[in-house]
């Protein structure tokens, strides 16, 4: 512990501290040249590509060589992911087949920073032959790339970040905010909402910070819902065969009028429990919540009341009438804690 607080008070004096920091103002310094940069080719590139995609018959192949290559793929998933079709096609393999890949609705966006990589001339000669449009990434605006180019996202030259200027650092760094910039275009232009973002991810930590209180929720013939009127033994039979450690209390216009948990039998244990009516033992206005609200919203909810713990919640629409019920236990099982 003494260590680390003793590297703490001497990290400015730390040779990998400032080489680190070095790096990251390098690369800040590139992207804001790119920023400064920007022109109307990059409305171009995203007019081209949306007039692709508003034509649902073609896709934005994505290719590029090394480095280029891998920033290619990450740029390719996230066009995928919100909204645009893309894929990854590397021009070697390009070359011995997968030009069949390529049609002539797509749009082809290639990645080279020098822009003269002699691993791209099948695929910009392919585009050039069937009339598909290219659009080039590179900084060399005199390139074989750009110059045979539709579109071209030229962005400035710059140092690289590696102390001998070779291994892609910061060029590598614009490329991927640059094909960021691009996408989050296009998502804007065609307002792309949280449940059609939710299509595209329906796994890991985002699908289910995304879920919604009426995927979770427990409706219709499942709901223990009784009058107010009806003895507590009958209550305590609905209670068990729904198995939800509730009853809803409702009355005879369907209005909800309170709930009754397992908690509150404990509370109310009592030799006449049984004989007493439903009605005379419900918790009125029940913590509720819309259909249309996260989950994570109401398990937020469940968790957070004042001094306790609450273990569902009823769900209401815009009328507030009763239309399901939500638990704590089917959030946690979804994984949103």
């Amino acid at each position: 512990m003494q260590a680390v607080e003793k590297m703490t008070e001497n990290i400015q004096d730390n040779i990998d501290y400032q080489n680190g920091l070095q790096v990251l103002r390098e690369e800040i310094a590139g992207l804001e040249a790119m920023a400064a940069a920007l022109d109307d080719q990059f409305i171009a590139a995203v007019d081209a590509i949306d007039d692709m995609r508003s034509r649902r018959t073609g896709r934005l192949i994505i290719g590029g060589i090394g480095k280029s290559g891998h920033v290619g793929r990450k740029m390719a998933a996230t066009m995928a992911s919100t909204g645009t079709p893309s894929y990854y096609v590397h021009p070697g393999e390009a070359s011995h087949g997968d030009l069949g890949m390529v049609t002539e609705n797509d749009v082809v966006l290639m990645l080279s920073n020098s822009g003269e990589n002699p691993e791209l001339s099948d695929l910009i000669h392919y585009t050039r032959r069937f009339g598909i449009t290219l659009i080039a990434m590179t900084s060399n605006a005199d390139s074989t790339l750009a110059q045979h180019a539709d579109v071209k996202l030229v962005y400035p030259k710059v140092q690289e970040a590696c102390p001998n200027n070779m291994a892609p650092t910061t060029s590598t760094t614009m490329m991927i905010a640059l094909g960021d910039a691009l996408a989050v275009a296009l998502l804007k232009r065609s307002g792309l909402t949280k449940e059609q973002f939710k299509v595209f991810h329906p796994g890991g930590k985002l699908g289910k910070q995304l879920l919604r209180v009426e995927d979770l929720m427990f409706k219709g013939d499942d709901l223990p819902i009784l009058p107010p009127d009806v003895k507590m033994d009958q209550a305590i039979i609905t209670m068990t065969e729904k198995n939800l450690g509730s009853v809803l209390c409702i009355d005879g216009n369907g209005k909800l009028l309170g709930i009754l948990t397992d908690g509150d039998l404990k509370r109310h244990m009592a030799p006449d429990l049984l004989t007493r009516e439903l009605g005379s033992l419900i918790s009125a206005m029940p913590k509720s919540i819309r259909a249309s609200a996260l989950a994570a919203e109401a398990m937020d909810i469940m968790l957070n009341k004042q001094n306790s713990v609450i273990t569902s919640l009823v769900v209401m629409d815009d009328s507030d009438n009763l239309i399901g019920l939500i638990r704590l236990q089917e959030c946690l099982q979804a994984g949103l804690a």
